[in-house]
């Protein structure tokens, strides 16, 4: 039986692998996998890349980082979206970072900065703008992306790895449904109770001060990167208020930001909302990383 089990298992792994989707990149796309930005804790991170295959450049870049709880989730969920921003004029990669359990906050913001860092170590390979770079992600990766984006100066969190001599500034924040205060999550999420101990070390009660250090809400100075949150009114994974309570901070603090609110979207948009969403990342990054 053992034999016939894993010949099961083998054919029903080829069906798994036969039923992803096949990347489609255009003639005008160059696209490159399996590229290693950190190595942190031997664990060799890696990213994948697409940029335009016409022109000298430089162009402007976006790293992009998926999301999956801090636990879950694989950076070739946005190979798709690197490759319509490298149609589009951009560089953009698609990273990997640390999960939880095993690695905790701080961890995922370290290995995100790195990449930044990458990014800018090879400019000039890749023909990058090291000037212009902004961020997005989508749940998590939203976090990480609007965490980065709201702690440029912020030494603690630079971690010791990956072109440690480079900037992790970024000029730009396209966050999607990112949670911004971890204190107010429980009660508010499906999944929080769940979640955030395992990437926290503990919940509200054991591990408040981590909750508190890891919420992007509590980073905001002048400082911070321009951002554009979308957010949907029916989240159930992270409420809509979230991102109104950060889009209120940035401008408090006179930092450009902009709230789209998608009626009766939930957590992950689809169909007529991803396009909108998308259309609205783009306008966004045009204004903020291409020259004018």
């Amino acid at each position: 039986m053992r034999p016939l089990m894993i010949v099961g298992a083998f054919i029903a792994l080829a069906s798994a692998a036969a039923a992803q989707p096949k990347l489609a990149v255009p003639d005008t796309v160059v696209f490159e996998s399996g590229i290693e930005y950190a190595n942190p804790d031997e664990q060799h991170l890696q990213l994948d890349l697409a940029r335009p295959k016409a022109g000298d450049g430089p162009f402007p870049a976006v790293v992009c980082i998926h999301g999956g709880g801090f636990r879950a989730g694989k950076r070739e969920g946005y190979d798709s979206l690197c490759v319509r921003l490298a149609e589009q004029g951009y560089v953009a990669v698609t990273v990997s970072y640390r999960l939880a359990p095993k690695y905790q906050f701080p961890a995922a913001v370290h290995d995100t900065k790195a990449a930044v860092r990458w990014a800018r170590a090879n400019a000039a390979k890749y023909k990058i703008d090291p000037d212009r770079i902004g961020l997005t992600g989508g749940s998590a990766g939203g976090h990480l992306a609007q965490f980065l984006g709201v702690t440029a100066g912020v030494k603690e969190f630079d971690g010791a790895g990956g072109n440690p001599l480079e900037s992790n500034r970024v000029a730009c924040v396209v966050n999607f449904y990112g949670p911004s205060d971890f204190t107010k999550s429980y009660g508010k999420s499906v999944d929080a109770a769940e979640v955030l101990p395992l990437w926290l070390g503990g919940n509200l009660e054991t591990a408040r001060l981590a909750h508190v250090r890891s919420s992007p809400l509590n980073w905001v100075t002048p400082d911070a990167a321009p951002t554009l949150c979308v957010h949907g009114t029916d989240d159930k994974y992270v409420a809509h208020e979230q991102a109104v309570w950060l889009t209120d901070r940035l401008k408090a603090c006179g930092v450009e930001a902009e709230l789209l609110t998608l009626q009766g979207a939930g957590h992950g948009f689809k169909a007529k909302d991803a396009e909108t969403a998308e259309k609205a990342m783009l306008t966004f990054f045009d204004k903020h990383l291409k020259k004018k």
